[in-house]
């Protein structure tokens, strides 16, 4: 099975020898139901067939004959409709019990639709959960700690970063951190993002992006990044600038317009923008969440890859890829709806 294409094999430069690959899946959106649409009533989904696209996914990937590093799973595992017919748990279950057939480690990332399914002091203590596999090394003086601040509301953010190799850093961020979904209604984080939602969509319903809505991106089924998450990956970013590492940063939701609809941002992403632009370490950030995917190259040489979603994808088609990390770009390798790219990094590092 070719793991690179002809022509990085014909390669002889001393950048062509790959250094680690791993692979991506975005929006798998599980749920034991027939055929359905999204809220347009327009694009099909394919919620029970989402499961056979896994399964070819971890089928492909564990014939490769140079085993991954990890898999990244960029979230909305399982469908909301799951919540609504008492299947969460078992939808869970039926997709994780594909997951661990997998010879290689996941990082989960948790969109909207685990928190139509489950509160965040579930998915804590769930195989979703997937902090054990960070990075220690950073932790102490130089990298704020998220439980410094011993909060009782448990209000902390899922993020966490992770090195499969020297010099190369990834930091999975925690993109509802700021949402009303799979809240307290208590918490302080609950009440403020209801309030800025109240304040910038005057829809009774928070889901609905269709009537009145001059900045589409309020709504519920997306969110944002507390000041809180956003200092700290100022933190990691400011280290891994003094010791020359590349980093790519992995979040549910798309934070450049280029890379997305409008329809499909972080509330605030640009302030997440700004932390990401004011550092040379920073060479790529991938998202889910639209399900039709997007590429761009942003004004500071970053690319923003958007991963097409699996419950929009047909059965004869597929929708994942694996990424081949090189000293100077990584190549995408899509299969079926994820088309093939080569993302070169900016040449500013000191």
């Amino acid at each position: 099975m070719d793991e690179v294409c002809s022509c990085e094999q014909e390669a002889t430069t001393p950048t062509s020898k790959v250094l680690f690959s791993f692979g991506v899946i975005a929006d798998i959106q599980y749920a034991d139901l027939d055929d359905g649409y999204d809220f347009l009533g327009i694009r099909r989904r394919y919620y029970k067939h989402s499961l056979c696209h896994l399964q070819s996914a971890i089928e492909y990937w564990n014939g490769m004959e140079t085993q991954l590093e990890f898999v990244l799973q960029l979230g909305d595992i399982i469908d909301g409709f799951n919540a609504q017919h008492n299947m969460s748990e078992r939808a869970l279950e039926r997709v994780m019990k594909e997951f661990k057939t997998l010879r290689t480690p996941v990082h989960h990332i948790w969109g909207n639709h685990e928190l139509y399914n489950f509160k965040r002091d579930y998915l804590t203590k769930s195989e979703l959960n997937t902090k054990y596999l960070q990075d220690e090394t950073l932790h102490g003086n130089y990298i704020r700690d998220q439980n410094a601040t011993g909060d009782a509301d448990a209000e902390l953010y899922y993020a966490y970063q992770f090195c499969p190799m020297a010099k190369f850093r990834f930091i999975l961020l925690d993109a509802y951190d700021l949402s009303i979904l799979g809240r307290d209604t208590s918490t302080k984080k609950y009440e403020d993002s209801l309030h800025l939602l109240r304040e910038k969509n005057p829809n009774e319903d928070l889901n609905s992006p269709i009537a009145g809505l001059s900045d589409p991106r309020f709504v519920q089924f997306n969110g944002g990044f507390s000041q809180d998450q956003l200092d700290w990956v100022n933190d990691i970013l400011t280290y891994a600038d003094k010791n020359q590492e590349r980093v790519v940063i992995v979040g549910h939701l798309p934070i450049h317009p280029d890379s997305t609809d409008s329809l499909c941002l972080a509330w605030n992403y640009k302030a997440a923008l700004s932390v990401i632009h004011s550092h040379q370490s920073v060479v790529c950030f991938l998202a889910g969440h639209l399900h039709d995917g997007g590429y761009c190259q942003d004004s500071h040489g970053i690319h923003h890859l958007t991963f097409e979603g699996i419950i929009e994808t047909p059965p004869e088609s597929n929708a994942f890829g694996t990424v081949y990390v090189y000293d100077d770009r990584m190549i995408l390798k899509g299969r079926g709806r994820v088309p093939d790219r080569v993302m070169h990094y900016r040449d500013d590092r000191p």
